[in-house]
This record gives structure tokens, sequence and C-alpha cells, in this order.
């Protein structure tokens, strides 16, 4: 398993990704949708995001990665910010989010993805990163912890409705 930045000759296998969260999880597929409708524009929105380029409101420079097996399978998909400086950001989302995709959940990606995350963080010069996840999602809160969290407090969002619990992790 690895890394790897979007890129054009991965669109079959995101295309599959996709349709995983059609058929399993209907209810968080709108980040991708983009991708399915024009995917040179979702990889040049990517590209741009990491780069600092055509920010929309609110945003900042995000570096995205896939996580891969060795048949090139999309598993998951990680994003880091590489700064948290908006109210959103430092209270709610932090540094890090990621998605596995639902057909291969509850087999040790969620930890793997992390790992491998916190050490590209690193390359972007961040020594500790924000993460959060919803109070009450154990399996999350075990993925961070497992990779060095420190839990910091319990919070409520403007955006998210449920209480958050923050960690600090340093990479």
């Amino acid at each position: 398993m690895e890394l790897v930045v979007p890129s054009l000759e991965l669109e079959s296998e995101f295309l599959a990704f996709f349709e995983d969260y059609i058929a399993n999880d209907i209810s968080n597929i709108e980040s991708y949708l983009l991708g399915k409708e024009d995917f040179s524009s979702y990889i040049q929105s990517l590209t741009d995001e990491s780069n600092g380029i055509n920010l929309r409101e609110g945003f900042v420079p995000c570096s995205h990665f896939w996580l891969i097996n060795d048949n090139q399978s999309i598993l998951g998909v990680v994003r880091i910010r590489h700064n948290i400086s908006n109210e959103f950001l430092a209270l709610e989302a932090g540094h890090i989010g990621y998605d596995i995709a639902p057909s291969f959940r509850r087999n040790g990606y969620g930890k793997s993805i992390l790992k491998l995350a916190l050490t590209k963080a690193k390359k972007l010069v961040l020594n500790r990163v924000l993460l959060t996840a919803d109070e009450d999602n154990i399996a999350s809160r075990k993925i961070i912890e497992s990779n060095g969290g420190k839990f910091g407090n319990i919070v409520m969002g403007k955006v998210f409705p449920n209480p958050l619990a923050r960690y600090w992790v340093r990479c």
C-alpha cells in the first residue's frame, strides 16, 4: 500500500471507488461527484488545491492523496490541509481528513492511511496536526490514538452537528 497523488491514469480505479460509494455510502458521495462528472477537471481541481491555486472561499492549500494497493485499487482518500487558519478548520475540521472506501472499511486501512498521511504532513513542514472525530465515533478515535493522538477536548462546532473530539498528533 502507498499514498499516491491523484492522476488521470487512475480514472477507472476512481470510478470503481465512486461506484462503491454509490452502492454502500451514498450520503458521503458529494466530495467525489465532480470526479464522476468530469474526471479531468476533478484532477485539475485537486492539483490546484494542493498548489494553493484557485482556492474557493474559506479553503486553504490542501494536498490530496489516494491510498492504493498492489492492484491499484483506491482503498481510501486523504486530505492534508497545509494550515488551519480559519475558525472552521481550527475548531472542527483540523489538518487531516480521510475516507476509506465502504468495501474496505474495518480492515485496518484507516490506521494505515493516517500513518502514511502523517509522514506526508511532516514533508509539508507540519510538526503537529489537529484531527477531529465525532465524539461517539469510537473506531475513528482509536485510529487517531493508535497513531499517537493526544486527546485535547470536546467541542460543539457551528458546521458539524455532533460534539467533536479533538486530538493533536506529532508528525
